[in-house]
């Protein structure tokens, strides 16, 4: 397979998954912010920190308000993590490379952005938002079905699960963000005060959970009532449920199996494990997560730079190691230019006394 190829369905399954998980991300957050009391003043800019928009959103001097900032997030082309750009961008991924998926997945990726499109054009109130979720989420459920069902599981299929596999990872240490109470500044001045704090954790947490369709799992796995230490640890260490950060990198790794060269990107997912798997979630919850996420989420973008290293950009590492390879033969040719020379000479001496020693040897035979 082309690498050109390689990269299209690659990036075909991280927008597929990017389109999704933004569609949970902003659905369970405006769930969580009309569950919870008036006074709580929790803005929208929250959100704008969680998906890395806040400097893009900053530059058009809009005001920081529920309608704007949604536009903004979803359909705003010139924002490049909307959800019209991410599907755009997945509509294009699709295109060109039709001869190696499905003809049916191209269709609903079709008819997905197309439908997004017009409907977003008539309103963006709650109702029509939520409406226009609830169609992301269940087209691109539908399309995942589509392709796992109709594909061969072949090289081509294999990138698009390493695409999803990583942006899943990443989406999900997102949303795990946003319940993070001690990043919610309008709860810091209640943290002591369990009695204001206690009931409302548990209306976050329960988001959470519905926002990455796990809440029926998290209670047969943890019988207990929802706690956010237990949430926590349920998405970001459970190895059986699949949007779980730990099982989302176990299963990249049996990805890479079926691909030559995986010794570095193996090694880098398995950082990313090991980092998840020894993550102390009482410490981080007492502390705040933000600074365990953001690790996280850079090494994720790690595992995202050695695969594009070794698989997507070959030519550019190969002709960097023949620019420095050439640089050191001419400076060897230069400093032992004159001893080769002596050399060839030698050489050209020793083959003319051969052939007059030979020359010498026929005429005595003659004679």
């Amino acid at each position: 397979m082309l690498s050109s190829v390689a990269e299209r369905v690659y990036w075909l399954g991280r927008y597929m998954e990017r389109v999704e998980n933004s569609a949970r991300l902003m659905d369970v957050y405006s769930s969580m912010l009309f569950d919870l009391p008036g006074n709580a003043d929790i803005g929208w800019s929250i959100l704008l920190d969680i998906t890395g928009s806040q400097e893009n959103f900053g530059e058009k001097q809009n005001p920081v308000n529920e309608m704007s900032v949604m536009k903004f997030l979803i359909s705003d082309s010139k924002n490049h993590s909307s959800v019209v750009s991410c599907m755009k961008m997945l509509r294009e991924n699709a295109r060109t490379t039709r001869e190696v998926i499905p003809s049916e997945s191209w269709e609903q990726i079709n008819d997905l952005y197309l439908h997004t499109k017009s409907a977003i054009s008539i309103s963006m109130g709650r109702q029509a938002r939520r409406d226009i979720f609830d169609v992301i989420i269940s087209d691109c459920q539908r399309l995942s079905g589509l392709l796992s069902g109709c594909m061969s599981h072949n090289t081509a299929y294999t990138f698009i699960q390493l695409g999803r596999c990583i942006e899943r990872a990443d989406m999900t240490t997102r949303i795990v963000d946003v319940g993070s109470i001690s990043l919610l500044p309008a709860f810091k001045q209640f943290r002591k005060d369990e009695e204001y704090l206690k009931p409302f954790e548990n209306v976050v947490w329960m988001n959470i959970l519905r926002c990455l369709s796990g809440y029926q799992a998290y209670r047969q796995h943890i019988n207990n009532r929802v706690k956010g230490a237990e949430v926590v640890r349920f998405l970001l260490q459970d190895d059986e449920f699949p949007k779980a950060v730990i099982y989302c990198l176990s299963a990249l790794n049996k990805h890479l199996e079926q691909l030559p060269n995986n010794d570095e990107v193996q090694r880098a997912v398995l950082r990313v494990k090991r980092i998840t798997s020894e993550a102390r979630v009482d410490e981080l919850l007492e502390r705040g997560l933000l600074d365990f996420i953001d690790e996280l989420q850079i090494s994720i973008a790690d595992i995202h730079a050695e695969l594009s290293k070794t698989w997507f950009r070959p030519a550019e590492v190969m002709e960097e190691h023949v620019t420095v390879t050439s640089v050191k033969a001419n400076t060897a040719v230069k400093a032992k230019q004159k001893p080769k020379a002596s050399i060839k000479a030698k050489a050209r001496l020793k083959v003319k006394a051969q052939a007059k020693r030979k020359v010498k040897t026929k005429t005595k035979t003659k004679a």
